[in-house]
């Protein structure tokens, strides 16, 4: 397999006006064989980044390159090797699963035999004769998975496929996601649950207000995830802070909780120890990880 992107984006910009930039000079590279986490609030442009990867927005300005070639240059080929989910599913709510994919079968042109293996795929295989109407949200999703999987795509782009889930239904996706990246799919998932992609993802590309804060392995994330904090809790905060500010960078959150950055965990008897010659009680000392929720603010402030 190429070393070259799956996905390769350079200088993308998109506006719906003059007034309305919503991606800004985007760059955005995509390893083969990747579970790529590309992680927004809502409103980052995640989604408008998706479209207009998949050729469905025109973009004002920049290039997009799939499987090292413009989508201009052979449309139909190069999108017939990419299965997409984006947000919600459509499914006739009146037919069963098996009907549904029945249908896309015939769209794309591809073989009744496959609807088995995708819902097997997507662990529906004991659900497929019941109506899609009586399905919960999370079958729903795996059912939209299962058409995206129909074509046997070498990139899967996931726009927010567990928003919305309950915790099984999320448990189940990422399962699948797993298994499928296993089998050697390059899979592009976008996704405000930080947590959640933490869990699966190989690489992390940071989107907010349309730019790209940060790009990298997840390994990469966890190096600048290694600082780790410190929580207080004491009788008099008022007469702690200063104690503690000649030495060290803190601030004060909720519910009066002193929170301290350490470059490493030794230094906590040397922190309980100045608090206690300063007669300061502690109530509670607890070392913190830093984790991608707290990566996710620094970076986008």
């Amino acid at each position: 397999m190429s070393e070259s992107p799956i996905i390769n984006v350079q200088a993308l910009q998109f506006a719906y006006s003059a007034n309305d930039l919503v991606l800004q000079d985007l760059n955005l590279n995509v390893p083969p064989a990747s579970i790529y986490g590309f992680l927004g609030a809502n409103g980052a442009g995640k989604t408008t980044t998706i479209r207009t990867i998949l050729g469905l927005l025109q973009p004002t300005n920049g290039q997009v390159q799939l499987f090292g070639k413009s989508l201009q240059e052979d449309r139909s080929k190069l999108l017939s090797k990419i299965g997409a989910l984006i947000e919600s599913p459509s499914l006739y709510l009146h037919l069963s699963g098996y009907e549904n994919l029945k249908i896309a079968c015939r769209y794309f042109n591809i073989p009744y035999k496959r609807i088995e293996e995708v819902l097997a795929m997507v662990q529906l295989e004991k659900v497929g004769s019941k109506l899609t109407k009586k399905y919960s949200t999370g079958m729903k999703q795996r059912l939209g998975l299962a058409i995206a999987l129909l074509n046997d795509p070498d990139l899967l782009i996931l726009d927010e496929p567990i928003n919305g889930l309950d915790p099984n239904g999320i448990i189940q996706i990422r399962q699948i996601i797993q298994e499928l990246h296993q089998s050697g799919k390059t899979i592009f998932l976008s996704s405000h649950l930080l947590s959640e992609v933490e869990k699966i993802a190989t690489h992390v590309g940071v989107i907010h207000n349309g730019k790209m804060r940060f790009e990298g392995t997840i390994e990469k994330v966890n190096q600048l995830k290694q600082g780790q904090k410190v929580h207080i809790r004491t009788n008099d905060v008022d007469r702690a802070v200063p104690v503690l500010k000649e030495q060290y960078s803190l601030r004060i959150l909720e519910d009066r909780l002193i929170e301290i950055d350490i470059s490493s965990e030794e230094l906590v008897p040397s922190i309980i120890n100045l608090l206690i010659t300063n007669n300061i009680k502690l109530y509670e000392v607890k070392l913190v990880a830093s984790d991608l929720e707290q990566l996710f603010v620094d970076l986008v402030g």
